[in-house]
């Protein structure tokens, strides 16, 4: 592999207009989360059954896709695949990004962001959420110190140790995130260990899926050399984890369905649930999984630049309807206060919860995608995270013997 040159991207007025697009949506977002504030949150979907909604979608699905954007840099430093090292600054970026964008989301949407105050200086250690919150503002560092590494060239030799670190630090980040469904067990839904490690697993698809489209669409907006060697290896590595998911989900409904008790909870995802099951089964299971799947692997399609981005637009869809199932679908069906009983009450016990995003909320998720890639392109505008030219011949070791191979 040649040596590698990292520079900033060029700014101007293109880059100033972009950033004023995606700034506006941090506005709206700001003005959505004062709105709620100022009025409560009576003016949003959310009610005393469903109290997630789909800020919690936009926020839980950037947190674990920030887990996921770190795959490129694990995969060179852990792994030691070289083929990958030039990419790993921008990947260590965008996790970051992600993270702070899922972050932006949760201290907005809570109703009294002052709160998280009491969040940080107290600590509940029997609470998930509380171990979660350390291993938020923990990657955050692990991940800062990883980049220095990478970028100090007289820190270079601790980049495999930063590298491991933040390789484990982030299973467990995951594992943390999942676990807060999977520790809940007044909801048949969730109540299961199984969601941990769908929640990796989930992370490395999501997470990949944006790095593609954040590599395609920087590359193609700077002009810069991108081969098709680097991002044919990263499209089949999608590949691997959309089935990867999709063994999990497949294993975690067998499992329910394996359990006469959650017999009611699987038929109302699966077949009776409305918008639930439509989201499960259209937009999850086939525009989100079987779609892309068939796009990357196709003869056609999986060597054209703008297919691979479309599947991997098609997997983050998906993942959010994934998302939307999951945390509202899960809390929509009602709890089983006395198993094997008919309970019938003025509160509606026993009754499916109703919930309808608002305006606000949409905007506010949004606002929180909109943060994660503002903080991404001024982080590649103003230090040196990405190569100035990711051709074949500069990144492929076997390039050479490969163009011979050709020729001959």
């Amino acid at each position: 592999m040649k040596d590698i040159v990292f520079k900033e991207i060029d700014g101007g007025k293109p880059f100033y207009l972009l950033l004023g697009f995606i700034g506006f949506f941090v506005l709206a977002a700001l003005g959505s989360a004062w709105y709620m504030e100022h009025n409560g949150h009576w003016v949003t979907g959310m009610n005393n059954q469903i109290v997630w909604g789909t800020p919690h979608v936009f926020a839980v699905f950037l947190i674990v896709a920030a887990s996921g954007a770190l795959n490129v840099a694990s995969i060179s430093s852990v792994f030691q695949k070289t083929a990958y090292k030039p990419l790993a600054r921008l990947s260590g970026l965008l996790a970051i990004a992600l993270l702070a964008g899922g972050l932006a989301i949760l201290v907005l949407d809570l109703g009294r962001p002052d709160r998280l105050i009491v969040a940080m200086t107290y600590y509940n250690f029997k609470s998930i959420f509380a171990w979660n919150i350390i291993l938020y503002i923990g990657f955050m560092g692990v991940v800062a110190i990883y980049l220095w590494m990478m970028m100090e060239r007289k820190m270079n030799k601790f980049t495999r140790v930063a590298g491991f670190s933040a390789f484990i630090w982030r299973l467990i980040l995951t594992t943390g995130t999942g676990s807060i469904f999977g520790f809940l067990v007044a909801r048949q839904a969730y109540d299961t260990a199984i969601l941990a490690p769908m929640f990796i697993i989930m992370s490395f698809a999501f997470g990949l899926a944006i790095f593609i489209l954040v590599l395609l669409g920087i590359y193609k907006w700077s002009d810069r050399p991108l081969g098709d060697s680097i991002l044919f290896r990263l499209k089949n590595l999608l590949g691997v984890f959309i089935g990867a998911v999709l063994y999990f989900v497949l294993t975690y409904h067998l499992t329910n369905l394996y359990i006469t008790e959650n017999h009611g909870i699987e038929q109302f995802i699966l077949m009776d649930g409305g918008i639930y099951t439509k989201l499960f089964w259209i937009v999850q299971i086939l525009i989100g999984s079987l779609l892309p799947l068939a796009l990357l692997y196709h003869p056609s399609t999986g060597k054209s630049r703008g297919w691979i981005g479309i599947a991997s637009l098609l997997v983050i869809i998906g993942g959010l309807a994934q998302m939307y199932v999951i945390i509202i679908g899960g809390q929509a069906y009602p709890m089983e206060m006395f198993p094997g009983k008919e309970v019938v009450s003025s509160f509606a016990d026993g009754v499916v919860g109703s919930y309808t995003p608002s305006l606000p909320e949409i905007i506010l998720g949004i606002g929180g995608i909109a943060v994660a890639l503002a903080a991404t392109f001024v982080g590649v505008r103003v230090l040196r995270f990405l190569p100035s030219t990711l051709a074949d011949d500069a990144v492929d070791p076997h390039y050479s013997a490969r163009e011979a191979e050709a020729s001959a």
